[in-house]
């Protein structure tokens, strides 16, 4: 069986009271990089171009192991979320997250060997 990872930005988020305390410039925003709605779908050749400006490295930092592990057709979050091929998961910017949602799909049947 091949399985595929489609990504989904649920929403970015922005937190003025902490970008006022910490941030340099504290107008920034919410992260320009992703829009709401957005879907990505990774393929295992994929995998590994995802740092070749088509994604924010710091959110691939975050959430690459749950992709990796979906595309190996593990389960991602088995027990915590309402399906074990979904699971929903941010970046780790503290100020202007990015949540996302990530889901292994699964394509054919395998037959065994």
């Amino acid at each position: 069986m091949k399985h595929k990872v489609k990504i989904t930005v649920l929403r970015r988020e922005y937190y003025q009271d902490l970008a006022d305390k910490y941030l340099a410039d504290p107008n920034v925003g919410k992260c320009q990089i992703f829009e709401d709605g957005q879907e990505i779908m990774v393929e295992t050749d994929d995998y590994f171009r995802l740092l070749h400006g088509n994604f924010c490295s710091e959110a691939w930092d975050a959430i690459s192991r749950y992709v990796y592990t979906a595309l190996q057709g593990g389960s991602i979050m088995r027990g915590w979320t309402n399906d074990e091929k979904m699971m929903i998961a941010c970046c780790n910017d503290g100020t202007r997250p990015v949540i996302f949602k990530i889901e292994r799909i699964d394509e054919g049947v395998s037959t065994p060997a």
